[in-house]
C-alpha cells in the first residue's frame, strides 16, 4: 500500500467508518461491563512485525475499530468506579474529534491563532467557574501532575528567588532543601513533581493529627514561624475518602509567615460549582498556584489539567526564555503557551473543553456536581443499611469508603477479603470498584464522577459487591 500520499482520499472515509462505529458503541455503553474478559485474545492482533509495505488505510482502522470496540476498557462508560475517572460529554467527545480534525500546532499563537484564542477563553471561563480572580494567569496542561508541576515548577522559582538564585537559568546548585509541607492527604502526583523538579519525591514533610492524616494547623504554624520561605501543599480533594485540607486556614499561615501557597485540586475544585460544596474549597482564591484535572470531572477526554497563579508573569519566568533564536520573543498580545508550561509541542486541547462549557455552561456542569453527591449519598445510605457493609468515612462529595464486613468473619480475616473482593470485582467486570488503605485498613474506595451514571448503576455496585463478597465467604 505504501506511501500515505497516494490514499490522500481514504482520508474522509476512514473517518466516516469511525462515526458510523461511534453510534452503536455509544448507544451500548450504558449497557455493558466495564471490561468483557471474552474478548481479550483480541489484543494478541494488536502484536505482529512491523509491516513492510502495510495493510491499507480502510484495513488498519477496521482492524482497530474491530478490536477496540471490544477490547477496550470501557471507562467512560457510567460505572468505571474505580479511579476518579469522568467520561466525556457529547459536546466535549465532538471537540476532541474537532481537536485531532484540525491537528493544531497550539504552542505558538503563530501557528494556531484559533488554539491560543480558545486556550484564553477557556481558562477565563474555567476562572470565572471557579470564582478565582480574573487577573490570576493559567496554562492547560496533560493532567494534573503536569498542573502540579507547574504551579510547584513556579513555587521553587519564587524560592529560589528569596535566596538570591534564578534558579531557570542556573538551577538549584548550592541552594539548601526548599521546605515543603502539606498533610497526610499529600498525593502522589505532587510528589512525583517534585521528583521532576530535582526537589525530591519524599522531601515533603506531612504534619498530621490523627491516623486519617488531617493537617494539624497548629503544629504547622510553628513549623513555619522557624523554617523561612517554604511551600505549603493544600488538598482540595482527598482520593480515599474525599475529605478536604482546610484551605482557608492554610492561606492565613502562608500570609502570616510568607510561604507560598499550592492546592492540589485535581477534582476537588469543582465543588466550588454548588452552594452545597462551596465551603469544601472556601480559600481557594487566596493560593498562589492551584492544579485540576479536567478528565475527572469536567468530563472531557484525556488528557487535559490545568494550572493557574495568582502572578501571570511567574509561569513565563519559570517556562519561558529559551533562547532560541527562530522562536517568537514572548509577547503580551499575543501568547505563546509553550512560554507558560512544561510543554513545547502541545496540542489544541482547549477546544473540547471549549465545547463542553459552551454547550452545558455553568448550570449544566453544577447539574452534575450535585447529581453525583447525591448518587454518593445514596451509595452511602446503603451501605450504612447493610448488615453487610461498613462506611469508613463521611460522605464529602463524590467519593464513598467502605469495605465488605458480614457477621462472623473475624476482624483480622476482613482485609485480605475485601482485597480478594476488589480483585474479584475487577475480574468480573460488570463494575469497576478497587481498593486502598484506609486508616490501616483494606477498603473500597467508588468515585462517582461519569455523566452517565444513574442511580441503576449505583444499585449494581451494591449488589455485585455483595454477591461477589458473599461468594468469597461461602468459599473459606
Amino acid at each position: 500500500m505504501g506511501d500515505p500520499l497516494t490514499a490522500r482520499d481514504d482520508a474522509a472515509e476512514a473517518l466516516g467508518m469511525v462515526a458510523r462505529a461511534a453510534g452503536p458503541y455509544l448507544a451500548a455503553l450504558p449497557h455493558q461491563p466495564v471490561r468483557d474478559r471474552t474478548h481479550a485474545h483480541l489484543l494478541k492482533e494488536l502484536d505482529g512485525p512491523l509491516p513492510e509495505d502495510g495493510d491499507g488505510t480502510m484495513t488498519a482502522v477496521s482492524d482497530l475499530l474491530r478490536i477496540g470496540t471490544r477490547a477496550a476498557t470501557h471507562s467512560s462508560g457510567p460505572r468505571f468506579f474505580h479511579f476518579v475517572v469522568g467520561g466525556a460529554t457529547p459536546a466535549a467527545q465532538a471537540g476532541d474529534w474537532v481537536t485531532s480534525l484540525l491537528d493544531q500546532a497550539a504552542g505558538l499563537w503563530l501557528t494556531s491563532p484559533l488554539a491560543a484564542q480558545a486556550e484564553t477563553t477557556v481558562l477565563r471561563w474555567l476562572k470565572e467557574m471557579f470564582g478565582l480572580p480574573a487577573g490570576h494567569g493559567g496554562v492547560l496542561t496533560p493532567s494534573a501532575t503536569f498542573a502540579n508541576l507547574t504551579g510547584l515548577a513556579c513555587a521553587r522559582h519564587w524560592w529560589a528567588g528569596r535566596h538570591g538564585v534564578d534558579v531557570t537559568a542556573d538551577g538549584l546548585a548550592g541552594l539548601p532543601r526548599m521546605p515543603v509541607f502539606s498533610s497526610g492527604y499529600v498525593h502522589a502526583s505532587s510528589r512525583k513533581a517534585l521528583q521532576l523538579l530535582g526537589l525530591g519525591r519524599d522531601t515533603v514533610r506531612t504534619v498530621t493529627r490523627d491516623d486519617a492524616g488531617r493537617l494539624d494547623v497548629a503544629a504547622l504554624d510553628r513549623l513555619l514561624a522557624d523554617t523561612g520561605p517554604a511551600v505549603l501543599i493544600a488538598n482540595a480533594g482527598e482520593v480515599n475518602a474525599g475529605d478536604f485540607d482546610p484551605v482557608d486556614e492554610m492561606a492565613d499561615l502562608a500570609r502570616r509567615h510568607g510561604a507560598w501557597l499550592h492546592v492540589d485540586g485535581a477534582f476537588g475544585l469543582f465543588a466550588a460549582l454548588s452552594p452545597h460544596t462551596a465551603h469544601l474549597v472556601r480559600g481557594i482564591e487566596r493560593a498562589d498556584s492551584l492544579a485540576a484535572d479536567g478528565h475527572k470531572w469536567l468530563n472531557v477526554p484525556y488528557e487535559s489539567g490545568f494550572a493557574f497563579v495568582r502572578e501571570p508573569s511567574a509561569l513565563g519566568r519559570a517556562f519561558g526564555s529559551w533562547n532560541a533564536a527562530y522562536l517568537p520573543e514572548p509577547d503580551d498580545e499575543f501568547i505563546n503557551y509553550n512560554n507558560l508550561g512544561p510543554e513545547s509541542s502541545r496540542r489544541a486541547r482547549a477546544l473540547p473543553i471549549w465545547a463542553t462549557l459552551r454547550a452545558y455552561g455553568r448550570s449544566g456542569h453544577r447539574a452534575m456536581v450535585e447529581r453525583h453527591r447525591d448518587l454518593a449519598v445514596r451509595l452511602g445510605d446503603a451501605v450504612r443499611d447493610s448488615a453487610d457493609l461498613e462506611l469508613l468515612a463521611p460522605v464529602n462529595l463524590f467519593v464513598v469508603c467502605f469495605r465488605y464486613r458480614p457477621p462472623g468473619v473475624p476482624k483480622a480475616d476482613l482485609d485480605e477479603l475485601n482485597r480478594r473482593l476488589g480483585e474479584e470485582l475487577v475480574a468480573d467486570g460488570r463494575v469497576y470498584a478497587g481498593t486502598t488503605t484506609y486508616r490501616g485498613v483494606v477498603a473500597l474506595r467508588p468515585a462517582i464522577v461519569n455523566w452517565r451514571t444513574t442511580a441503576d448503576d449505583i444499585d449494581l455496585l451494591v449488589s455485585v459487591v455483595r454477591e461477589i463478597g458473599g461468594r468469597l465467604v461461602d468459599r473459606t
